[in-house]
């Protein structure tokens, strides 16, 4: 069992690109696999963790309805922002300047097989990264992510998630507001759910956070509840 994590940091990227880089790691992944069970080989299995910041962009989940994206191509085009039907499960999202996007891409076969656990696991690693600020945020029953006042009229989300996952080995992951423009996400009913509000690190805080002291802290709880080596 590999446990080593490759950390990468793409810096702001394009999704598309982005996503083709994901899909050509996670190929290599399966590629080993396959190539072990047929010949009944033991060769170790790497695992990625991807950093990156998207400009903007908006992308639907495989079960997610187009019906919650509010704007036209056209609308589209005139905000300088993207959109893409991708391979992961939820249903549409946002993602842009300001908001740190972490793609792990694991093979889980590496730590556990159980993807109930790896969601709450990423779930986690950010309760506790907000939790260093002063933020006590939590799970929604039945809705993937981090959120504050649950159960209240003022519930919000602040890190949104989807994953992908074949022969354990997964892809796509989360979105944490920490400094994004929020008026991009009154153009979505964000992950489908309506009547709900979405918030950030710089609005729970009322200030600019620094990005790279919070994805350093997301990466120190990521490595010990995953029990993994970053290199």
């Amino acid at each position: 069992m590999n446990k080593k994590v490759q950390l990468q940091d793409l810096g702001n990227k394009d999704y598309k690109d982005t996503w083709d880089y994901q899909e050509a790691l996670f190929k290599e992944i399966v590629d080993i696999k396959i190539k072990n069970r047929q010949s009944n080989s033991q060769l170790p299995t790497p695992n990625f963790l991807l950093y990156v910041e998207h400009p903007h962009v908006y992308t639907l989940g495989k079960s997610g309805d187009i019906t919650n994206l509010l704007l036209s191509e056209k609308q589209l085009e005139a905000k300088g922002a993207t959109f893409y039907k991708i391979n992961r499960g939820g249903d549409i999202t946002y993602h842009g300047p300001g908001q740190i996007v972490g793609y792990p891409i694991l093979d889980l076969e590496n730590f556990f097989t159980d993807i109930h656990k790896y969601l709450r696991l990423l779930e986690e690693a950010i309760i506790l990264t907000l939790a260093e600020y002063g933020l006590q945020a939590t799970r929604s029953e039945g809705e993937t992510g981090v959120w504050f006042d649950v159960g209240t009229p003022f519930a919000r989300k602040i890190c949104a998630m989807g994953v992908r996952a074949s022969r354990w080995v997964t892809m796509h992951g989360f979105a944490l507001n920490v400094n994004a423009d929020l008026g991009y996400f009154d153009n979505i009913i964000p992950c489908g759910i309506k009547g709900k509000a979405v918030t950030s690190m710089h609005v729970e805080l009322n200030r600019n956070v620094d990005e790279q002291e919070v994805k350093n802290k997301i990466l120190k709880h990521f490595q010990n509840l995953f029990e993994a080596e970053i290199v």
